[in-house]
């Protein structure tokens, strides 16, 4: 029965997937690191020197073509009580530090840690004082033969127009009385969006060439979710493909290129730290050739000593003329990967794939549909769960059709299995001649055997793009359907093997296959009512593994999204009464049937 190789086949199917992220994933071959297309000075990409112990550092460039941001001093703990600027945008809050001119607090004010209302606010961004730094920062280092007094990782800014708030401009500035002038003036938007202008005043009587550069650094490696279907590291778009670079991959592949894991050079795109969630990203100058550069940088004097680093630097320098200036306008986006705005921000800015900042996988042209009807949906009822509900009474209309079609061309099957038996018997010496005839009785009867499979070869798609789409969007997150379920991206928290709270014990410590909650149990339960219309299988061993397949299930998915186990339960129930529908027509046409 269709219901039956739709089991077996997602059975299968995920049996592969969890395989193959357990056993295969982790032992793949590493593709070959990038070719060093770029020359750098005395080594390829090494960096600028910057003198240490001096308050801005006087930099002395490398060749224009191979000079990068100035390294920080890794095992260098700033102090907690610095100068800051503070930040109230519409949707942000924090600080910008003063030395250093570091982004380095930034907390997002609609969203929390947990679905407790008195849960923090999600802290993106933190300072180098903290346990966790992770922050965006902004420079200059000097092209081939210059030597230049820069502002350093030890400088004092002076800030100006201060507290940065939507619509409102303020102005880093720091003058290195040589001459030079540097500002940086940050503004931002209703969401997440900054925009900044690096400039420099040239105030001597000649002129002055620097290469502004930007970097987001995370100076340890967060928990991931460790699943293979999703992304969390670095990433970006440039040079005309996605690029994406896990922490681990990143580690062992800059190990090999003096800490580079990733390096290119492209005119337009967008790079940075992604989380499942969350996203820092640097939006350079769509017009001017970067360099762009993932890294790991290790540190083992200090208690994280993984540091990742995306930045770019300018291909050309900029040339400040005496008595003039010379600036660079970018953008950063810090927040979360709502795709409405990713995509609004993508059309505004010009920039390539900035939707792709949200893991929708190889069936992108599948889940970001399926995603955009979801929301439509949430739109008219308010509910994600009652969308989901909706969404799939819409996709099984839209699909009966072909089960119909289906069902009737398994119910002739059923009626040539008496010709079957007999030509299986006559034939059962001369294999060779079995098959031809059996074709030759499907086309005489107009039977098509494969279509029972139509159906499942649409459903599967179907469901695993659902996951992914309940697993990625930031939609998803926290949204509540009713009663115990406030997040659907979650597993149901209620457990049968603590009476659903009863006992004050979790049964997850000892194994998470125990973790069983209400809506899995639904979801057994009309798996196991859908499989009772079907008639048992004539094999009494395969009658017997089918049996054992709702329970199978039940515990598989029992750790899946609370919204997926809602769609496959309602799914589920919508299958009976198509059946019970489709069942009862084949009855009644049973006599016509019968004389094809």
């Amino acid at each position: 029965m269709d219901q039956k190789r739709l089991v077996l086949a997602i059975a299968v199917s995920l049996a592969i997937m969890l395989g193959f992220q357990a056993f295969v994933a982790p032992h793949l071959p590493k593709p070959p690191p990038p070719a060093q297309t770029l020359a750098g000075g005395p080594t390829a990409g090494a960096p600028a020197s910057m003198s240490p112990g001096s308050p801005s550092g006087t930099v002395t460039g490398g060749a224009p073509t191979g000079a990068q941001p100035a390294p920080e001093r890794e095992a260098n703990r700033v102090p907690p009580n610095v100068p800051r600027l503070a930040i109230h945008a519409a949707k942000l809050s924090g600080s910008i530090s003063l030395l250093g001119a570091r982004l380095d607090d930034v907390v997002l004010t609609d969203y929390r840690e947990t679905v407790q209302p008195n849960s923090p606010n999600v802290h993106l961004l933190e300072p180098r004082s903290t346990d966790q730094p992770y922050y965006v920062q902004y420079g200059w280092t000097a092209p081939s033969g210059e030597t230049v007094a820069l502002p350093g990782d030890d400088t004092v800014w002076t800030a100006t127009g201060g507290p940065l708030t939507t619509g409102n401009t303020v102005t880093l500035t720091w003058d290195n009385a040589l001459g030079l002038t540097f500002q940086i003036a940050f503004s931002v938007d209703d969401n997440y969006m900054f925009s900044v202008r690096q400039s420099v005043r040239n105030a001597t009587g000649q002129p002055v060439q620097l290469l502004p550069w930007s970097r987001i650094r995370r100076d340890y490696k967060p928990a991931t979710s460790g699943y293979y279907i999703l992304h969390e590291g670095m990433l970006g778009f440039f040079d005309g493909s996605l690029k994406e670079t896990t922490y681990d991959k990143a580690k062992s592949e800059g190990d090999k290129k003096a800490g580079i894991a990733e390096e290119a050079t492209a005119t337009a795109g967008w790079a940075g730290i992604t989380d499942k969630y969350w996203l820092a990203a640097m939006i350079p100058d769509q017009a001017a050739p970067m360099r762009i550069f993932f890294r790991h940088i290790e540190d083992k004097g200090a208690i994280n000593p993984d540091r990742y680093q995306v930045d770019y630097v300018t291909q050309d320098p900029l040339t400040a003329a005496p008595g003039g200036e010379a600036a660079m306008e970018s953008h950063l986006f810090v927040g979360a990967k709502v795709v409405r705005l990713l995509d609004s921000y993508e059309s505004r800015l010009n920039l390539p794939h900035f939707d792709k900042a949200v893991d929708f996988g190889y069936f992108y042209f599948l889940t970001k549909p399926m995603f955009f009807a979801l929301d439509f949906i949430y739109g008219l009822v308010g509910n994600f769960g009652v969308a989901i509900m909706i969404f799939t009474v819409i996709v099984k209309a839209l699909f009966f059709p072909l089960a119909d079609y289906s069902y009737r061309s398994m119910s002739k099957m059923k009626l040539l299995a008496p010709k079957m038996a007999e030509l299986k018997e006559r034939y059962k010496d001369d294999p060779s001649k079995l098959q031809p005839e059996m074709m030759a009785l499907y086309k005489a009867e107009k039977v098509n055997p494969a279509s029972g499979c139509l159906p499942i070869v649409i459903q599967i798609p179907v469901f695993f793009s659902l996951y992914k789409v309940i697993f990625v969007t930031i939609e998803m997150r926290q949204a509540p359907f009713f009663g115990w379920i406030k997040d659907l991206s979650q597993v149901d928290p209620t457990n049968i093997f603590n009476l659903f709270g009863l006992i004050p014990f979790d049964p997850g410590v000892l194994s998470p296959y125990l973790q069983m909650g209400v809506w899995p149990l639904i979801m057994g339960l009309t798996m196991f009512l859908q499989q009772k219309l079907n008639p048992p299988p004539p094999d009494p061993v395969q009658a017997k593994m089918f049996q054992f397949m709702p329970i199978l299930f039940t515990f598989m998915m029992a750790r899946f999204p609370a919204g997926l186990i809602i769609y496959w339960s309602w799914n589920n129930t919508l299958s009976i009464g198509q059946q019970w529908l489709m069942m009862r027509r084949t009855r009644l046409s049973r006599p016509s049937l019968a004389r094809t």
